[in-house]
């Protein structure tokens, strides 16, 4: 499957991109090993994680087409 990821704030700047394709995904899982692959070291980050601007937790069900954003905590006000 194909799925779009959003990088904001200092992840945008640690990867130096906004967005970026990925094809040939096989799951959540599978996803977030190829983004440490190809930027090591951005699992030190903490970061929130929204599927379809609906923020997710755990292991998220992906399917193809689907935005997934990786943003840095932020808080309300």
């Amino acid at each position: 499957m194909e799925i779009e990821v959003l990088f904001f704030g200092v992840l945008a700047e640690f990867t130096g991109i906004r967005r970026k394709h990925y094809s040939g995904i096989q799951s959540y899982s599978d996803l977030m090993h190829r983004i440490c692959d190809e930027f090591p070291g951005i699992d030190q980050f903490t970061f929130n994680v929204a599927v379809n601007r609906v923020l997710v937790t755990g292991n998220p069900l992906l399917k193809d087409g689907d935005e997934l954003a990786v943003m840095p905590p932020f808080a309300g006000g």
